[in-house]
């Protein structure tokens, strides 16, 4: 079986016309420059986009396949160049069962299967053209379509304080929303590990994500995952995440929980950490935005060990302090993708490059060794070089 790396959250800022699909997304973040991100810098075999139902995205997908050498796999998915594209939907569900809104990714086999679900979701959505729109309709309704489809369904960032599912969605459990048999993975989200959600028994079963949820070309592969296939495609994909046949996730890689920005409980108004008096001691202030530590403490049920792929804390080569655009530059001329710099570039052939202590950080990086400050309501933590 061969070893694959997967980044199957990533947005479009603009379509081929240069329309906005995600609000927050850069301008350069198009379908085009993800692709060939992916492919030259990043060297990440599978991305899932996850705003393909946009009819202008699909649009350029066709191009792609027209004009410049993009295939429709046999088994699902399209080929460019080195990576594999999934085609994938993020949706927001909002229906009478939830507390708060849920957001939840959609992939599909094929682009006909993808223009299939646009078609069923334009008369259920206020605007089929941007990113993570309200569908109008229950999740399981959404997750029988899904089905219908040939398609994965996989709860997004499942423990942020907004739009997610534990972090607003429902009271304790995910079957006061969902269909828990027609769940295919759980993305953890930036401010959660392995280790932290398996405190919930009712997510056992399930493979667990780690995705970047890139608003930028630079986010791309900021988490990520290796997985054991025989091909990138959609079908060992779905085969991986149910393990069937030897296929399976074999590593997470992804920032250290405390590094994401919504990992404390701090003040809402001024991201003070939380007092024990609950009143911020900063500004006065009673209100707090609830971080996913305590919000996992609510919910965990037991302290089972469970057999998963290792969890390894990671950055993107651009956290680490000293690394600006000029050095990452030059370790891209040397190593080739910021996969071979993360993790098969020796120490020797770093240090004909770097500095010993900036190879020596990657090194401690590769084992998930670099120390972390916490972050909290918004406010990405930080890292140290030792």
């Amino acid at each position: 079986m061969n070893r694959f790396f997967a980044d199957l959250h990533i947005h479009i800022g603009r379509d081929m016309y240069n329309q906005p699909v995600k609000i927050t997304g850069a301008r350069t973040l198009t379908l085009s420059n993800i692709l060939v991100e992916a492919s030259r810098n990043k060297g990440i075999d599978m991305v899932g986009v996850i705003d393909s139902h946009v009819p202008a995205v699909q649009a350029e997908i066709e191009e792609l396949i027209a004009d410049f050498g993009a295939k429709e796999l046999t088994q699902g998915g399209i080929q460019y160049e080195k990576t594999t594209l999934i085609l994938g939907s993020e949706i927001e569900v909002y229906d009478q069962y939830c507390q708060g809104p849920i957001h939840v990714l959609c992939f599909f086999p094929s682009l006909s299967k993808m223009k299939q679900f646009t078609h069923w979701l334009q008369d259920k959505m206020t605007n089929i053209h941007l990113s993570s729109q309200r569908y109008y309709g229950s999740g399981k309704d959404l997750q029988y379509k899904v089905k219908e489809l040939e398609g994965l369904f996989i709860p997004a960032h499942v423990f942020t304080p907004f739009k997610s599912l534990y972090g607003k969605g429902v009271t304790r459990s995910l079957q006061e929303v969902l269909d828990p048999d027609l769940i295919d993975g759980i993305e953890l989200g930036l401010s959660a590990d392995t280790m932290m959600a398996d405190q919930i028994s009712e997510l056992h079963n399930y493979t667990f994500l780690t995705n970047s949820d890139a608003h930028s070309l630079a986010k791309i592969g900021r988490e990520y995952q290796q997985i054991a296939m025989e091909n990138p495609s959609f079908r060992e994909l779905n085969w991986a995440l149910h393990r069937i046949d030897g296929r399976g996730f074999t590593a997470n890689f992804g920032m250290n929980p405390l590094l994401g920005k919504y990992h404390n409980t701090v003040c809402s108004e001024c991201l003070n950490p939380a007092q024990a008096d609950n009143r911020c001691s900063s500004c006065g202030n009673r209100k707090w935005i609830k971080g996913v530590k305590e919000r996992i403490n609510e919910l965990k049920d037991n302290n089972k060990q469970v057999a998963r792929p290792p969890y390894v804390h990671q950055v993107p080569l651009e956290y680490l302090p000293t690394l600006g655009p000029k050095t990452l530059q030059r370790l891209l001329d040397a190593f080739g993708t910021e996969m071979d710099i993360l993790h098969r570039a020796t120490r020797k052939e770093l240090e004909q490059v770097v500095s010993k202590k900036l190879a020596n950080a990657i090194l401690l990086m590769r084992k998930g060794k670099l120390p972390a400050v916490p972050g909290g309501g918004g406010k990405y933590g930080r890292i140290s070089l030792p």
